[in-house]
């Protein structure tokens, strides 16, 4: 039997055991009611032992709720290395943007996304920086703190599985930026002196209650009973005026408190939702203080959870100790004296106070835990993928270089590499090849590969070197009919973007497959020519694909900035074939042809008929 099976079978032990016990306790009670002389310890042994149980129960439903989390935790992690994850994690939908440069393109989101692959985060907060990092790539200083410190927790499965096991209890729960913006003081101070006066009145009330009860119940006595209460009366004089105190106190309270009431709103104001986020975040902060780290980065993580002196867990748990007083006000009995008790204006200045010594840090808390998430999302993928690299990041002129390349989403048995090299003194590789011969896929993998390298992760390369690059792509693009936007309209905006970041300074990477293809031969030869020629102008570098041979020819004219490539194929039969394999030069055959034949469109009673042209302009 394993753990959750014990865990499952204590757990419906222990409900018929209350069950039984519950039982037991209503008749022992009838019993003892019954016989008045039986003893007291009757009917209480059950209700004793029932709320021990509940205690007991509850803990067991604790692990085995830690448990389920645990087994769906290595299940998911079990489809990451089987490469059985896509449509089973979150995809990060909510970070697809269409006017990214790069994003849509390289499938950073969405189902079978990159995203989807490696995020383990487990609050909106880690999900939002491993998005970002993705999204916008780094310094060569940055990248390589990242490195050092994914490096260093690929290993720790231990505080994976800890971090993993607590964030899953609070996915969806700390809203970072409502928290942030609640935390610090907003204006709703109190001055020393209104802090002593507050709380020595609530404490007055404590015996200002306990002289007005008794004259309390000699008041409900004297309602049904007149003569008796006379009778206490004179035998205890201060009865008759012990409820005096309490109604000057009243009236002292009133005068501190009303003039305090806006204040006392504006500090109470989302102090219970900002408890629970905090709650749930001290999860997390206090898996952190317990760890040494020896990457700088890491280490800088963890003294940002520290703040006077005083660790961030520990600031945090006295807020749900202020939240749980504010909370307490609930229960029906204390809800009657809390007011004499100035109970909601002491737990506002407590507040506001935590709020003006702990509030500027809670930015940095969750920043700290933010990128915490996001290192160990891409330390996980480290784990899963030793084979992968981690790249060096050069200082340098632009340029992006690798020894067997390939798509890291693509399975192992099934992903052909291809070395690459686009930089000085080509800084253009103009990729010709047929249809599916794997032109795009290259496109992907070198831009997938330079986004995880430039957040810090290690990349799907026996070796790579590259600078810091910011990244444009105009592989998948579609028409908006929202927007009234044709494709070929959406193409030339994107190409826009991309010239845009090669005019604002060095240090591109383009990707360009079929560039202009909605447009007519001639204007898409002109067209693409003058996008290229200004992109090379300007430093940029990148690759673009394409069926049209004159383009091809840019080489030429480009001479050693500019280099031809291209993907083969070849017919077995009726079968077309494909090895993805990139070579020198420019492609010599086409497959469009070949291709409608394979799945069936009949193309020789158009032709049979008509003189065969040759066009040494397009190919595929």
């Amino acid at each position: 039997m394993n753990e959750g099976d014990s865990l499952r079978a204590q757990d419906r032990a222990i409900s018929n055991m209350r069950l039984a016990l519950f039982a037991i306790a209503v008749a022992a009670a009838w019993i003892a009611w019954i016989n008045r002389g039986a003893p007291a310890w009757v009917p209480l042994a059950p209700i004793a032992l029932f709320v021990v149980l509940i205690i007991v129960h509850q803990r067991v439903r604790d692990s085995l709720a830690a448990n389920a989390r645990l087994i769906t935790l290595y299940r998911w992690g079990i489809a990451r290395l089987t490469d059985a994850w896509p449509g089973k994690g979150n995809g990060g939908e909510r970070f697809a943007d269409p006017a990214h440069p790069y994003a849509d393109d390289l499938d950073l989101f969405g189902a079978a996304s990159l995203f989807e692959r490696i995020c383990t985060a487990r609050t909106p907060a880690g999900e939002e920086r491993l998005a970002a990092w993705l999204k916008s790539p780094a310094t060569a200083e940055e990248a390589r703190e990242r490195q050092a410190a994914i490096a260093e927790l690929t290993d720790a499965l231990d505080l994976r599985e800890k971090v993993a096991l607590a964030g899953d209890e609070v996915k969806g729960s700390v809203d970072a930026a409502q928290l942030a913006s609640w935390a610090p003081n907003d204006g709703a101070t109190f001055s020393p002196a209104i802090r002593r006066a507050a709380l020595l009145l609530g404490a007055a009330g404590v015996p200002a209650l306990a002289l007005a009860l008794p004259s309390f119940v000699v008041s409900l006595i004297g309602l049904s009973e007149p003569g008796l209460s006379a009778s206490f009366v004179s035998r205890w004089p201060v009865l008759g005026w012990g409820h005096l105190p309490l109604l000057v106190l009243i009236i002292v309270q009133a005068a501190l408190a009303f003039p305090l009431r806006a204040r006392v709103a504006s500090s109470l104001a989302g102090v219970e939702r900002a408890g629970a986020d905090l709650r749930v975040l001290a999860q997390l902060l206090t898996i952190v203080e317990a760890q040494t780290f020896v990457a700088p980065r890491l280490e800088a993580l963890r003294a940002a959870l520290v703040s006077d002196e005083i660790a961030a867990s520990r600031a945090i748990a006295r807020l749900e100790r202020l939240v749980e007083l504010f909370e307490s006000t609930r229960n029906a009995f204390f809800a009657v004296i809390a007011p004499v008790l100035l109970w909601r204006t002491n737990v506002a200045i407590r507040v506001a106070s935590w709020r003006a010594k702990y509030g500027s840090d809670v930015g940095r808390w969750i920043d700290a835990t933010a990128d915490l998430e996001a290192l160990l999302s891409l330390a996980s993928f480290a784990f899963e993928r030793p084979a992968h690299t981690y790249p060096l990041i050069a200082d340098s002129a632009p340029l992006v270089e690798a020894t067997a390349l390939g798509h890291p989403l693509i399975p192992d048995e099934r992903r052909i590499d291809n070395d690459v090299a686009i930089g000085a003194p080509a800084s253009l590789l103009i990729v010709s090849g047929s249809n599916m011969s794997g032109k795009s896929t290259m496109m992907r993998a070198i831009g997938v590969n330079a986004a995880l390298a430039l957040a810090g992760a290690p990349v799907c390369a026996t070796a790579m070197r590259l600078t810091p690059l910011r990244i444009g792509a105009s592989i998948r693009i579609n028409d908006s009919l929202a927007a009234g936007q044709s494709k070929f309209y959406a193409e030339i905006l994107r190409l826009r973007q991309i010239v845009d970041l090669a005019n604002s300074g060095p240090g591109v990477l383009f990707l360009l497959d079929e560039v202009l293809h909605g447009t007519n031969s001639h204007d898409r030869l002109i067209g693409a020519q003058a996008v290229i020629r200004t992109l090379v102008a300007r430093g940029a570098i990148g690759l673009v694909s394409t069926h049209d041979l004159a383009l091809a020819r840019m080489a030429d004219e480009l001479g050693d900035n500019a280099r031809n490539v291209h993907f083969e194929d070849h017919m077995e039969g009726d079968r077309m074939v494909f090895d993805y394999r990139m070579r020198d030069g420019v492609v010599a055959r086409s497959n469009a042809l070949a291709l409608m034949k394979a799945v069936g469109l009949s193309i020789e009673d158009a032709t049979e008929n008509e003189p065969r042209k040759r066009d040494d302009r397009a190919i595929g």
